[in-house]
């Protein structure tokens, strides 16, 4: 049985996601409208910037596949770093300028012995040069403006974070899984603090986002290839756009008949009945004939609809 892939509606607008290895030195809004062009769509998002000089998974949404952005970044990702120690810089990364110098280089050991101290929940300063808002204004913005402002302290989810090794006495590469909002480049200045020295983030690589692992991101170039290979179909007939409903993996499947479907997609909800009816309650998905129909809250039997899927075009 053939996997499942992505639609296309008669306007040519895609449905799905595509898994990007984005490359080096390119923003997320560059890769997002580089996709866009490949693909042949209008509309599209992505779930979860990636700074420039990253590199690694960047989901993007395309057409109806923007409704169900919010369950990709809330869900958990790794990222594998190097850390340079001996110099703090203005962005904690090499992009920014030198601002602190030490001549103290940790062992493996002493970094071993600190690790546990930054998993589960913990404070963490983000930093200036980042995505958050100061009064209605970016950091980053603020920052390269020289102007003076101070970021408070927030609560993020570390769930795991290794030492995965030191090719010399300068560097460290980690790995890390953790919850939204984590900042990378704010955990190695963190780590190095605590270790009486001074770091930055020589590279950055995200390896998970959400239902998406390594073994699905693709280039920018395979999405080239398919586009000017007339035999291969496009990146849709090539398996390269996953379905919508995949950034649905960790939320119930509900089935409903063909004239539930019809009242969900005109925003009224439905009863779900007989021995096939759910036990449970919160938020789920309905699907009927094998097709997306709509993001809900299931309650007393009664479901929902909160956001509605037009996959079928016309």
């Amino acid at each position: 049985m053939k996997p499942k892939m992505a639609r296309k509606q008669k306007n040519n607008t895609v449905h799905g996601w595509v898994v990007l290895d984005k490359p080096y030195g390119m923003t997320s809004t560059q890769a997002v409208g580089a996709v866009k062009r490949l693909v042949g769509t209008s509309k599209a998002g992505h779930a979860g910037t990636l700074d420039p000089l990253a590199t690694g998974m960047l989901p993007i949404a395309l057409g109806e596949a923007t409704k169900t952005v919010p369950f990709v970044m809330d869900g958990r990702k790794v990222y594998r770093f190097t850390v340079r120690w001996g110099a703090e810089t203005t962005t904690d990364d090499t992009e920014g300028s030198v601002v602190a110098t030490s001549d103290h280089r940790p062992t493996a050991e002493e970094i071993d012995a600190v690790l546990d101290e930054f998993e589960g929940e913990i404070s963490q300063v983000p930093p200036v040069f980042s995505a958050i808002k100061v009064d209605g204004e970016r950091a980053y913005d603020l920052a390269r403006a020289g102007e003076s402002f101070e970021l408070e302290a927030r609560t993020i989810s570390v769930h795991a974070l290794d030492l995965v090794g030191c090719p010399d006495a300068d560097t460290a590469i980690f790995e890390a899984e953790c919850g939204k909002g984590t900042y990378v480049r704010a955990l190695a200045r963190d780590i190095a603090r605590r270790l009486g020295t001074c770091a930055h983030v020589a590279e950055l690589r995200r390896l998970v986002v959400g239902p998406f692992g390594e073994d699905d991101m693709i280039s920018l170039e395979m999405l080239e290839e398919v586009r000017h290979n007339p035999g291969a179909g496009g990146a849709l007939s090539a398996g390269l756009i996953r379905p919508v409903e995949t950034a649905l993996d960790d939320i119930p499947a509900l089935a409903v008949s063909a004239a539930d479907a019809n009242r969900l997609r005109n925003g009224q909800p439905v009863l779900l009945r007989g021995r096939d009816a759910p036990t449970f309650e919160g938020s789920a998905y309905a699907v009927s004939q094998g097709d997306l129909v709509a993001l809900g809250e299931l309650e007393q039997g009664s479901f929902h609809p909160t956001r509605v899927f037009n996959l079928t075009g016309a």
